[in-house]
């Protein structure tokens, strides 16, 4: 998609999603909150510890983007509120779903379902993977489904404002025991000793033939 977020801006455009549809009465958000609300350990992952420094760069970038804007309901203390459902035009429960994958990463359909229901009551899961699809079928898609990952029955679905998620498949996949890991080195070194020696082998068998023509000659 043509907006591509760094891992902060993801952050603090989906806590102020988050805190609207969770916490409206105290939505929009002042530096300190949504800095509090960045940095919450509950519903988060990865949870970070951001300065309002590092808040405040990511408003301005977002605010470039046309994403956050500075609210106009005046008061002493500056606050903060998201355009995304206006620019993007989504329903609240798109904008459930977008938030959970931008606050918590790659999701299944069920994490969403169990997850989301704090911002927007899905009821089924049928309803979230009706949300999912209208977000990956929209003509500049916002979410993806991702490859599903070895000792996993489901897929997970990401969302593309951070661009295209890499695969993690090959990264998960179990490490060989340390034991295992060194029979294998032990056999390749074998197999090359092995090798080496045959090579010799072939090289002694020439010179042994190239001493035998030699002598032939004063025979």
């Amino acid at each position: 998609m043509e907006i591509t977020l760094n891992d902060i801006e993801v952050r603090v455009l989906g806590s102020l999603i988050e805190k609207e549809l969770t916490t409206p009465e105290y939505y929009p958000l002042s530096l300190n909150s949504l800095t509090n609300a960045c940095n919450q350990k509950s519903n988060r992952d990865p949870v970070m510890a951001l300065a309002e420094e590092d808040v405040v760069r990511a408003l301005d970038s977002l605010r470039f983007k046309q994403l956050v804007v500075l609210s106009a309901d005046g008061g002493r203390v500056p606050k903060y509120r998201h355009l995304l459902a206006e620019k993007m035009g989504l329903m609240p429960a798109e904008q459930a779903i977008i938030c959970e994958l931008l606050v918590r990463g790659p999701q299944t359909v069920g994490e969403l379902r169990t997850r989301g229901e704090r911002m927007y009551p899905f009821g089924e899961l049928a309803a979230v993977e009706e949300v999912l699809n209208e977000l990956m079928v929209r003509e500049t898609p916002l979410i993806t489904l991702m490859a599903r990952q070895p000792g996993r029955k489901e897929g997970r679905y990401a969302q593309l404002f951070s661009g295209i998620p890499e695969s993690v498949e090959e990264s998960s996949e179990a490490r060989p025991e340390a034991a295992r890991q060194r029979v294998v080195a032990e056999n390749e070194r074998i197999t090359k000793l092995e090798e080496e020696v045959a090579e010799l082998r072939s090289e002694v068998i020439a010179l042994q033939q190239m001493m035998a023509e030699f002598k032939a000659q004063f025979e």
